[in-house]
């Protein structure tokens, strides 16, 4: 008789940060359910006995990469606050030498004119040359933790159809909020500050990057509407190759965000569109038959506003039924996913573009 193989994740916490690995093992247990002592019998428990000494013994942070000393993390960190500030964001800020930094600085050099440089090939440090990194200074902030911060968290259900039931989506940990606040990830902020990110409190202290944060509450409040006439002069385009928006005001680049577009079930239709509406902390009508064909259905929950709704803090219509721009509940996928048809952003890259855009602003995605 065959014996089949089975697989079972492993999750290790160490340092704050979970590292993930598939681990297979054999088993003549025909059983649908596998407990941890069933990864432990025989030769398979011995693997798997070695994995966790050897993994605790190692010191991890963000996504599984080995600890870094901030001597390492600082530079790329510079980098990527100073883009971050000068509005062509690199994405979430991780410390790390991406796709959608060097993206974002060329498109910063484009905005000023210059000739391109050649940039170094992938797995070389990135062209800086000209940029003045030195004005961030320092790259990392202390940072404490309000009350009003912690009123922000709250729970969220696990099913689509207990989350319609409550009266909004908000962040569930404060390490969320603060790395969201901050323009980071869980991990980045978990690797900034080892062993003090799984019970955050009140009037604990920090590092984040040096940002302009991003505050939830203010967004809530009324800003001034951009003038008619200068609303008239901007122009959003979308590339779906490079996975970029970049605003144009007359003519002139001067801000870029990464996006995720859509996949092959829904694509983002190619074309040329106007903006008809902008909402701040929009419901969200959850629609699976829309999500999956593009198709409205009476099958639906209405999810509401919050920085966990799916559509995150922002809902910018366009021309087009059920097409928008809009801010995620998953800032982590921005870039290296697929959405469901319209244009997702990280929530604080949404949010500084709603304040440059308004109704009968041009979109054109190709």
């Amino acid at each position: 008789m065959e014996t089949p193989s089975r697989s079972c994740l492993v999750v290790v916490r160490c340092g704050g940060a979970p590292l993930r690995i598939p681990f297979f093992f054999m088993s003549a247990h025909r059983t649908s359910t596998y407990s941890l002592a069933d990864c432990m019998i025989g030769f398979s428990g011995l693997v798997f006995n070695f994995l966790l000494v050897a993994l605790a013994s190692m010191v991890v942070s963000g996504e599984g990469h080995a600890a870094r000393p901030i001597s390492e993390i600082e530079p790329l960190t510079r980098l990527q606050v100073f883009l971050d500030r000068q509005g062509f964001s690199p994405g979430k800020i991780d410390g790390r030498d991406g796709g959608f930094t060097r993206k974002a600085i060329a498109l910063y050099r484009q905005s000023r004119g210059e000739v391109l440089p050649v940039d170094a090939p992938a797995g070389n440090s990135a062209n800086v040359d000209g940029l003045d990194l030195q004005s961030i200074d320092p790259v990392f902030v202390e940072y404490e933790v309000t009350e009003d911060d912690i009123e922000l968290l709250g729970k969220m259900a696990s099913t689509v159809e207990e989350q319609a039931k409550q009266e909004s989506m908000p962040y569930v940990t404060a390490a969320e909020l603060i790395a969201e606040k901050f323009h980071c990830d869980v991990d980045f902020l978990a690797e900034l500050n080892p062993g003090k990110t799984d019970s955050i409190k009140a009037g604990d202290q920090l590092k984040v990057p040096n940002v302009e944060p991003f505050d939830l509450v203010a967004l809530q409040k009324p800003f001034p509407e951009l003038p008619a006439e200068q609303a008239a002069n901007i122009a959003l385009k979308i590339d779906v190759v490079k996975n970029m928006l970049s605003v144009f005001d007359q003519g002139q680049l001067v801000a870029a965000y990464p996006v995720t577009i859509g996949g092959l079930e829904t694509l983002s239709p190619v074309g040329e569109w106007k903006v008809k509406g902008v909402a701040r902390m929009p419901d969200f009508r959850y629609d699976k038959r829309v999500l999956k064909e593009g198709i409205r259905s009476e099958d639906f929950h209405i999810l509401k506003p919050g920085p966990n709704n799916p559509v995150g803090v922002i809902w910018i219509a366009l021309d087009k039924s059920g097409l928008g721009i809009h801010g995620t509940n998953e800032p982590d996928t921005i870039g290296r996913s697929a959405s469901h048809g319209c244009v997702r952003l990280a929530n604080w890259d949404v949010a500084r573009l709603a304040k440059i855009v308004k109704t009968g602003v041009a979109v054109s995605i190709k």
